[in-house]
């Protein structure tokens, strides 16, 4: 029977895993009707469960902790199984000022209501000085009572649930959509509240097999690293604004990005899309701008755009760094990159037209500043004064210009403009990237050099200066998190790039609170948050402060993510444990140890974090399981790193290397749920 629970197991997991696959491919409704959707599906989970359960009881397991966090998943299954079976959905499409008395079921059939819907108004509201939307709201009468419908607030009628789906472009109707699942939600939510019982309860069971670890022995180990620091040289600039009056520039608020921002915001977006740094020859990013603004001319011989390495450079023998000019040659017909430019659009899509494309996109970004954009309307009068070195009459101008936008233009708070302008000040994650990495390779090779050495592990204890280190990386990064916060408002969660930096602070967090017992994860934690960091950093992140997705507003999804970056910060700490273990087998047992206390955990927040994730979705959406990649292959980590706390069952994941080995190759499910999903599947969570 065991072999049988194994052997579903495995299936289950592949489907899924191939479904995601094959839905990048065939599209959702494919994997929707002829996977997901079918009656083998649903079969092959009933026979997992089965199975499942007949071996429990064989096992005659007694420990009522186990039982209650394994029954969790049963009673779950049975609501799934409710809600496909007796579950109604459909959408309902109403005009302002109309009635509808129909809904349309995913198989296009039309049905009619139980009651009738008449769409009052709909309205739009917006963030203050911009067009991105803050929310959408309908305002309905249902059988003559008063329903407000927006995102993340439902309205609930005669055991229906109607959720605002979408609206027409007029602005003038919306679509809603429709629930009613009265026997699934309650025997899932049911579901749900003993799977966070068990769970804890795994944690806290005085006979558990997590208890039991915590009363072993932990691991010592010497840490000592050092910071690198680089110094920059000064050269002649071309024409600028002085240092104080490019200040002033950037106190300047203007629409970009959606949001209203310092011209400081635009001028580092600006400069490091063009040069590849926050500054140029000694120059900041506002004296930068400034002078493509007031000195185009003489900026456009400047070789300040960084060429990368790549199929255009080679192709156009370009040197690192160029100038305006050198994309526009008369003796070539122009603009050198403007063929280039059509065949990339026509469809050559090859390395050299890729490349040339964002090369176009950053000259033109360039151009733009020539145009009537906002910020060339808003200095256009400065431009003679600035030419002419009148400086201080461009100050009284820029004065000026900064208490008429007090006095007249909805501006971010006080707080909001100096938490942007000290965000600004330094690139805290860069830093933090190539800091931590540093500490972190330099502290893996002491150790690994004093390991050879001595032959054994040094007892000594940790110094106090490596733990401190870190904690100083923390506070850095939870200063820029909390400048986020400000800024935007919300939690900074809500992309790739914030759930990168929130990760790091939760791994920082971890070795900080147990590196007394474990030391060895002060290494961890320095690796770790440096290599998530660095993450951050690549192109597909976009590091831009923006406003929140009206549908993610809410507390829930705060919850929900934060709790999944955390299981993801101790089970990254797992896979190191897995790797260091690997690299040095005298440590297999002692790892072992620490990763089993890191996994246990890892899997109650991870559980927590899907299910309260489902939750939120059931809220926001109207079911609470959609089958998206990225919810896919969340479940298959959960169900792959479920598998390395059944030692008992499972007897090879007693021995230490056969466990850290698996452990590393488990890591490969977390990779594919963060970035498979965001970069290769997609799917509706792949904005983070």
């Amino acid at each position: 029977m065991k072999k049988s629970v194994i052997l579903l197991y495995i299936v289950v997991v592949a489907v899924m895993a191939t479904a995601t696959i094959v839905e990048k491919y065939e599209g959702t409704p494919f994997v929707s009707d002829n996977i997901y959707g079918a009656w083998w599906f649903s079969a092959l989970w009933a026979l997992l469960a089965a199975a499942a359960v007949f071996y429990f009881l064989k096992q005659r397991v007694r420990r009522l902790s186990l039982v209650v966090l394994h029954l969790s998943f049963v009673v779950i299954l049975a609501g799934a199984l409710l809600t496909h079976l007796t579950s109604r959905r459909g959408m309902i499409h109403v005009r302002q000022g109309e009635t509808a008395i129909t809904y349309v079921t995913p198989d296009m059939s039309v049905h009619r209501l139980p009651f009738s819907v008449r769409l009052d108004k709909f309205e739009v509201t917006y963030h203050d000085g911009t067009s991105s939307p803050s929310d959408y709201t309908s305002l309905l009468t249902i059988d003559g009572l008063q329903y407000s419908v927006s995102m993340n607030n439902i309205a609930s009628h005669s055991g229906y649930r109607l959720y605002l789906s979408s609206y027409d472009e007029d602005l003038c109707g919306t679509v809603l959509a429709l629930n009613s699942d009265p026997w699934g939600i309650p025997v899932t939510y049911t579901g749900y509240a003993l799977l966070f019982i068990g769970l804890l309860w795994m944690l806290v069971d005085p006979r558990g097999t997590y208890r039991q670890l915590l009363r072993r022995t932990a691991l010592p180990l010497l840490l000592l690293a050092t910071v690198p620091v680089t110094t920059l040289g000064q050269e002649n600039t071309p024409p600028t604004l002085p240092p104080a009056t490019a200040d002033k520039l950037g106190r300047l608020h203007i629409l970009y990005n959606n949001r209203i921002t310092p011209v400081q915001t635009y001028a580092l977006d600006f400069t490091k899309k063009i040069s590849g740094r926050r500054s140029y020859r000694g120059l900041s990013a506002e004296q930068v701008l400034s002078g493509f603004i007031f000195w185009p001319h003489e900026w456009a011989s400047e070789a300040v755009i960084k060429v990368k390495g790549g199929a255009l450079k080679s192709t156009l023998q370009l040197p690192d760094r160029c100038s305006v000019n050198t994309f526009f040659n008369p003796t070539m017909g122009g603009y050198i990159l403007g063929p280039y430019i059509r065949e990339y659009y026509s469809g050559n899509n090859d390395s050299f037209h890729k490349d040339a494309a964002k090369m176009d996109d950053r000259l033109m970004l360039i151009m733009e500043l020539r145009s009537e954009a906002p910020l060339t309307k808003l200095t256009r009068h400065l431009s003679e004064d600035a030419r002419a070195g009148r400086f201080n009459r461009v100050d009284e101008k820029l004065d000026r210009l900064l208490e008429q936008q007090r006095r007249s233009e909805p501006l971010p708070t006080t707080l909001q403009q100096r938490a942007e302008r000290l965000y600004n000040a330094l690139p805290i994650a860069t830093i933090l990237f190539m800091a931590n990495l540093t500490l972190g390779f330099l502290a893996l090779g002491v150790f690994i050099w004093k390991m050879k050495r001595s032959g054994q592990l040094n007892a000594r204890p940790m110094p106090v200066v490596s733990y401190l280190l870190l904690a100083l990386s923390f506070l850095a990064l939870t200063v820029c998190l909390v400048l986020r916060w400000i800024i935007t408002g919300h939690v900074p969660m809500s992309n790739g790039y914030e759930t990168m930096l929130t990760l790091a602070w939760f791994i920082m967090l971890l070795a900080l609170l147990i590196y007394r017992r474990f030391p060895i994860v002060l290494i961890f934690g320095f690796l770790l948050s440096g290599f998530f960091l660095l993450v951050s950093h690549i192109n597909q992140m976009d590091p831009q402060i923006g406003h929140l997705m009206p549908v993610l507003n809410s507390p829930l999804l705060s919850l929900h993510v934060s709790i999944i970056m955390m299981s993801f910060a101790l089970l990254a700490m797992t896979f190191i444990c897995g790797l260091t273990a690997l690299c040095l087998p005298k440590l297999q047992e002692q790892l072992q140890l620490l990763s089993q206390l890191m996994l246990y955990p890892a899997l109650t927040t991870l559980g927590f974090g899907i299910f309260i994730g489902a939750i939120w979705a059931n809220i926001s959406w109207g079911t609470y399981w959609s089958w998206d990649p990225k919810e896919v292959w969340a479940l298959i980590t959960f169900m792959v790193y479920a598998v390395a706390v059944h030692g008992g069952s499972l007897p090879f994941l007693r021995q230490p290397k056969a466990y850290h080995t698996y452990m590393t190759l488990a890591f490969l499910t977390i990779l594919m749920t963060y970035f498979g999903v965001n970069f290769f599947l997609g799917g509706m969570h792949s904005y983070a």
